[in-house]
């Protein structure tokens, strides 16, 4: 069964990506803007097009918020965990990992794959029950940007920290009131971001699993951020040590 893509951007980053694209759809009377670069890169790569009424792109995406164009891909290869090793080596990079425990909002699940892709995350770990998945909703809102970030799935988040750190890997968990702030931890040694899910945060068995806990400041009155916007803040300060550090070596 094809993976069925929805939205102007998730569509060009599929084709752009090299992904296995079977057909494009695009709704009668779409506006132009956004759907010349598509009709392009199907052009390109010998994808056929078709014209129908919009009502049926709204019955294959159970939505209104496919934008006028909908992709018919093949399924993802799926990504192990025993395949991350060989991602960063393809880098060229010191792995760099976020661990979700538990995000369950779609918007922001993409939200957050979107920054990490732009922050040069290798890949996100999540677990395989109580999160949410690889969705159109989270492919629109992550902007394409799923076409770039491998998702892989674990059964049980603890127990992948655990081999992580086998493996060498210094796992970061981002908690509320610690007393070590984030900025104040080393990124650029192999490492593992772990941001927990909405309103509950990390849990405490994964606490336990992490080798250090850190905060990020907040000096306005709401006590929390959202996940994907904590994980953005975290992702950037990484990508910060990292390129400094790369500049300090030219």
């Amino acid at each position: 069964m094809a993976d069925i893509i929805g939205g102007k951007n998730p569509v060009i980053e599929a084709l752009r990506s090299g992904r296995s694209i079977s057909r494009v759809i695009i709704a009668r009377g779409a506006q132009e803007q956004g759907m010349a670069d598509i009709v392009r890169l199907t052009c390109e790569r010998g994808i056929p097009v078709e014209y129908v009424a919009r009502s049926l792109l709204d019955r294959e995406t159970g939505s209104t918020s496919h934008q006028g164009v909908v992709a018919h891909a093949v399924p993802r290869k799926d990504i192990g965990f025993d395949d991350l090793p060989e991602i960063a080596r393809e880098k060229n990079e010191l792995p760099l990992y976020v661990v979700l425990d538990g995000i369950e909002d779609p918007h922001n699940f993409g939200a957050l794959i979107r920054t990490a892709e732009a922050a040069g995350i290798q890949a996100i770990l999540i677990r395989s029950r109580r999160e949410v998945g690889i969705t159109p909703v989270v492919a629109k809102a992550s902007a394409g940007a799923v076409e770039y970030v491998p998702v892989v799935v674990v059964p049980n988040i603890s127990q992948a920290i655990m081999e992580l750190q086998k493996s060498g890997i210094w796992v970061v968990g981002i908690e509320a009131g610690s007393k070590t702030i984030y900025t104040e931890v080393d990124y650029k040694v192999p490492t593992a971001i772990v941001i927990g899910g909405e309103g509950k945060g990390v849990s405490d068995l994964v606490k336990k699993r992490c080798d250090i806990l850190a905060s990020i400041p907040m000096r306005g009155k709401i006590s929390s951020l959202n996940a994907s916007v904590a994980a953005g803040i975290v992702m950037y300060e990484a990508y910060r040590q990292r390129t400094d550090n790369f500049k300090s070596q030219r």
